[in-house]
């Protein structure tokens, strides 16, 4: 990012996903960890017993282990911060998809002040995209 203010929100929303991570880590922890065999196996989660058993391990929701193949960056600050903006509309959507899943009051909660942190970092990329494009039409000086 071309300006202290970008690098510095950056910072603050990379660190934020970050304990949006452990957030969900921690639900799925907490409804898994006291879950009989039985039960794991009834929800689909045989498989992840077998490998794993009660730890986490990060995958989409068809099994798909997450990599770093899945983060965009093209090293512009617009299309970066664009590809940023489409992020947090798809984590919104992904929030609404699992509150619409869940029947647990506790965990919608959760999920509800998720999806309302995306729609937050999506206004503040939007912000963070109008200042870089100012930035860039600045004659600059040297």
């Amino acid at each position: 990012m071309p300006t202290e203010k970008t690098k510095a929100l950056l910072n603050d929303i990379g660190t934020e996903e970050l304990a949006h991570l452990e957030i969900v880590g921690t639900i799925v922890h907490k409804l898994t960890k006291d879950a009989t065999i039985e039960e794991l196996k009834a929800a689909g989660l045989g498989g992840q017993y077998a490998e794993h058993d009660r730890a986490l391990f990060y995958v989409d929701a068809n099994g798909v282990p997450w990599s770093a193949a899945g983060i965009q960056a093209k090293g512009d600050p617009i299309a970066d911060l664009t590809e940023d903006m489409a992020a947090e509309q798809k984590a919104r959507a992904t929030y609404n998809w699992l509150i619409n899943l869940s029947d647990d009051p506790c965990v919608t909660d959760v999920l509800r002040f998720l999806r309302e942190r995306e729609v937050v970092h999506f206004q503040r990329f939007g912000e963070a995209l109008n200042e870089v494009q100012n930035w860039m039409q600045e004659k600059k000086c040297y």
